[in-house]
């Protein structure tokens, strides 16, 4: 996947993940919190990842 691609996906997982995550607040449902801190994680990873290859391919482009 794209550099731009893994951004726009951690992006959309953090938020996904944070609305879950008050949602179970919320409606004190543990586990739907618990499910929204693992897919901000997630997210924050991939947003990583986007910016480690876009930083690689900076790198590249500079050789």
């Amino acid at each position: 996947m794209s550099s731009m691609g893994d951004k726009v996906k951690g992006a959309a997982n953090e938020v996904a993940g944070n609305v879950k995550k008050a949602t179970g607040k919320a409606v004190d449902n543990p586990r739907l919190a618990a499910e929204g801190r693992v897919q901000v994680a997630k997210g924050k990873v991939q947003k990583a990842s986007g910016n480690a290859k876009a930083a690689a391919k900076r790198a590249v482009d500079k050789v």
